[in-house]
C-alpha cells in the first residue's frame, strides 16, 4: 500500500509540474535611473529569451501575431511616456522557409522613457508593469503571457537659485 502511495504522489507531482506555466523570457533588471523633476530620462529595461524560444518582436510581420508590448504603472508623481522597443531579427522557420518573421532571441533591450511631475518629491519610487509576449520554438507558438517587470527611481530635486542669479562656472573658485 506504502508503494502504491508513493506512485500516486509521484505521478501527481509529474502532472503538475507538466501542467505548470513555462516561462520563456525573464525580466534581467533594469538600468540605474535619477529624475530630476521636469527632465525626462530613458530607463533601459533588460529581458532575455529562454533558450531555444523566440518572441514576435514589438512590430511583427503579420497582423495574426501578437506583438510584444511593455506596460509600465508609475506611482503618484511620476509618469511613463513613450517606450521604445529594439528592431527584431527577419528569421525564417522550417514550418515556412518562404516567409520571415521579425522576432527578438536572446537578449533584447526596452527602453522606457520616465518623468517625475516638478512637484515630486526627492526620493526612491518604484515603478510596477508588465511584458506581454508570444513565445514559440520553431515548430510551435504558445498562448501569450505576461510577466511582471519591477524597478526604482531616484528622484533628486535641483537646488533653487536665487531669482534671475546666473549660475556660477565651475571653474571659478
Amino acid at each position: 500500500m506504502k508503494n502504491v502511495l508513493l506512485a500516486v504522489a509521484l505521478v501527481a507531482s509529474a502532472l503538475f509540474a507538466a501542467d505548470s506555466p513555462r516561462v520563456y523570457v525573464s525580466f534581467e533588471g533594469a538600468s540605474p535611473a535619477t529624475i530630476t523633476p521636469g527632465r525626462p530620462s530613458d530607463v533601459e529595461l533588460h529581458f532575455k529569451v529562454k533558450e531555444g524560444f523566440h518572441v514576435n518582436s514589438n512590430q511583427p510581420k503579420s497582423e495574426l501575431l501578437i506583438p510584444t508590448t511593455l506596460k509600465l504603472e508609475p506611482p503618484t508623481d511620476l509618469a511613463a511616456g513613450s517606450i521604445t522597443y529594439p528592431p527584431g531579427k527577419d528569421v525564417s522557420f522550417p514550418f515556412d522557409p518562404s516567409e520571415k518573421l521579425n522576432v527578438y532571441s536572446d537578449d533584447f533591450t526596452v527602453k522606457a522613457k520616465m518623468s517625475a511631475a516638478k512637484t515630486a518629491s526627492a526620493g526612491n519610487f518604484t515603478v510596477h508593469g508588465q511584458l506581454r509576449y508570444q513565445a514559440c520554438s520553431d515548430n510551435a507558438c504558445f498562448p501569450p503571457k505576461n510577466i511582471p517587470v519591477q524597478f526604482d527611481i531616484q528622484v533628486v530635486n535641483q537646488p533653487k537659485r536665487a531669482h534671475g542669479a546666473a549660475p556660477q562656472s565651475p571653474h571659478i573658485k
